[in-house]
Parts: C-alpha cells; structure tokens; sequence
C-alpha cells in the first residue's frame, strides 16, 4: 500500500487557513492529485489543512474522515521554565545530546519527560496503527504484519510536525533530526510504500520527501514558510 503525506499549503496562522498564495498552491496540488486513485483521505481538524485539501477532494468527488491526532503535533516541553513545542529546539541545545538521535531514548531525556510529549506521541503512533489495521497492516514490533495485502494508496492531510512523528513511528527512528534537518515546505507531498520482501512482513519505505513538482509544473515559486534565515544576518525568521 501507499501513504501520501500532503503538508498543508502556505499558512495563515492568524486565521488557521491559507493564505491568497497557499490558494494558489492547493489548487496546483489538487490538479495533480486528483490524477491518481485514492482509496480514502484522512485530514487533519484544523483549518489550515481542511482548507488545502478541500481543492483536492473536490475534484476527486471524496469526502475525508477527519482525525484529531492529525493535529499538528501538541507535544510540549519545559525548558528554561518555559513551556514550548517539542520540536522547536535551536541546535546548541539539542545536537549536544545522543540521546536525541536514538529511537529508544530520545522520549526518555528529562526534558521530553517534562510534559506532554510521551502522552502526544504515543497519541500519533496509535492512531497511525489503527489506521494501517483498518487498511491491512497491523503494527508488530518494528515491522508491520501483513493481514490483507493490497495496493491501496491513501493520502493524509496535515502539518510537518505529526508528519515527522508519523514517519518517525513508520520508520523506528527519533522524530528530531527529521523536525531539525528536514523541512517540508508548504504543499509537499511525501510517498511512502510498503515493501514485502518476506511473506506476510512488511516494512515502509520513503520513495520521496517534501516533493514541490506540481508547484514548478504550475510556474509557482515555493513558499519560505518552514524555513528559517539562510544565514544569520538575513533578516528572516531566525
């Protein structure tokens, strides 16, 4: 089977929609993918989300079932006695510990343990299981068992966050360098497929990441939103 992460198009956080540019963005998408067959479509409850895949749904004649845990991800943490988003750490801060990187510790560290990040996440990993189940595949330690095998391609509306931790689960690896290495700009569209090299196991594999194509295919500029200062004297987001 395959799953088709789309990250909303450009934001308008002010009024969790998008933007007049997000628009244009969704629309270029939903051409693009009203080309191909989906089984069902998930979506994330906020606006932002609901609004990018109106255009495509629309087209395709599909009604989504909307999942709270598609949420962008309401993991947070106290650091410096404040509380923050789990994902946004500078990188002094959080390349100084291995502990980040590993799979098995990263929810483990004090900080993650400070509040709700443990609760949030496992959260997004049942949800995704109950989701695979329901199409076939069923969660087994770090590989999925194959109940139904099909070829069934299903397509999730949401945010970068809980797209990291979903792959972050799908993948048994940490979600922060995928939050802090990766970005997936407004729009993008990630493929994942099952691999069944052995009867009945099943694991996910990436075909691509954060994929802008039908931007360029539409002679639209992608958006900086996600992106953070190139260097540290641009005057952008830092």
């Amino acid at each position: 089977m395959e799953i088709w992460i789309v990250r909303h198009a450009e934001p308008d956080y002010e009024h969790d929609s998008i933007t007049e540019k997000g628009e244009i963005e969704a629309k270029l998408l939903a051409e693009r993918l009203s080309k191909i067959e989906f089984a069902a479509a998930y979506c994330s409850p906020m606006g932002r989300a609901q609004k990018t895949a109106s255009y495509t749904l629309e087209k395709l004649g599909m009604q989504a079932t909307t999942f709270d845990w598609l949420h962008e991800f309401r993991g947070m943490v106290v650091l410096n006695d404040e509380i923050t988003y789990t994902w946004d750490k500078m990188p002094d801060y959080w390349c100084k510990n291995n502990d980040f990187y590993s799979y098995e510790k990263w929810l483990e560290t004090e900080v993650m343990r400070s509040d709700n990040t443990p609760e949030e996440y496992e959260k997004v990993c049942n949800g995704i299981d109950e989701l695979l189940k329901k199409h076939g595949y069923e969660h087994e330690g770090k590989i999925y068992k194959v109940v139904k095998p099909n070829k069934d391609k299903i397509v999730l509306f949401c945010h970068f966050g809980v797209e990291s931790v979903i792959m972050s689960h799908l993948f048994g690896i940490s979600p922060m360098p995928i939050w802090h290495n990766f970005c997936a700009l407004p729009s993008t569209v990630t493929r994942i497929v099952t691999e069944e090299r052995e009867e009945g196991i099943a694991a996910f594999r990436c075909l691509y990441f954060g994929d802008i194509s039908h931007l360029y295919a539409g002679g639209e500029e992608p958006s900086f939103a996600a992106r953070f200062c190139e260097v540290y004297t641009d005057d952008t987001r830092h």
